[in-house]
């Protein structure tokens, strides 16, 4: 048997206090970014919408700003906790801050489903909804950074305006894409239409996808048992 020592995944491994269970419960939102990402790569995945892929470009290259700006300002973490690296800004700050502020810009903002052409739209005030937990979660991870003793309050709300400033930059940018049609070229490529990209959530639901396929399939089944 081997007696090496043991190595610790930094991704994943959290210090937190276990006799008090705010800090614990603040462990599990470190995790969201993670869970984030997971959720990023099953959707582009599964719905292979142009819509999705724009916004994970814009939170990868979030991430590479982050990535630039620690190693810019290079300010240490707070001194009483163990963590690697840099911590001005908190990257947990940005990531959540972009993907809380992208996803509230598209709701209200480009997102508009049409009755004629889903079957279930998110109405206004339920888009409304969904955008004010999005940025409630968000500032939920980014004050359990500071709970934790990961980040200062400067680092975190330097984050924070950081991933705000890309966020609203990336939607100003990708409208702009929209409305020069380059995200329409981009969908009539090749590579595009052999991994059937396609642009239907900006006037549909992710939830209604095949749906209206699902209902014709019933339907005849329904006429045929009649």
């Amino acid at each position: 048997m081997s007696t090496a020592p043991l190595a610790s995944l930094s991704l994943t491994h959290v210090h937190y206090d276990p006799t008090d269970r705010l800090s614990y419960l603040c462990a599990f939102l470190a995790l969201v970014p993670q869970g984030l990402c997971v959720a990023y790569a099953t959707l582009v995945w599964s719905s292979r919408e142009a819509e999705v892929l724009l916004m994970f470009a814009g939170q990868m290259g979030c991430e590479a700003v982050n990535w630039v700006l620690k190693r810019y300002i290079k300010e240490e973490r707070p001194s009483q906790m163990h963590g690697k690296g840099y911590g001005m800004p908190s990257s947990h700050a940005q990531f959540v801050a972009f993907f809380s502020i992208y996803l509230t810009l598209f709701l209200l903002g480009r997102h508009t489903p049409h009755p004629s052409q889903t079957h279930t739209p998110l109405l206004l005030p339920e888009r409304l909804g969904v955008s004010v937990l999005a940025l409630g979660s968000a500032a939920a991870v980014a004050q359990s950074r500071i709970y934790l003793n990961y980040h200062t309050p400067r680092q975190v709300l330097v984050g924070c305006a950081a991933g705000a400033v890309c966020a609203v930059g990336w939607f100003v940018v990708t409208e702009w894409l929209r409305r020069e049609g380059w995200v329409e070229w981009a969908l009539e490529t090749r590579v595009s239409r052999g991994l059937r990209v396609r642009d239907l959530v900006v006037t549909e639901d992710l939830v209604d996808a095949g749906w209206a396929r699902w209902e014709e399939r019933r339907r005849r089944k329904l006429v045929k048992r009649t």
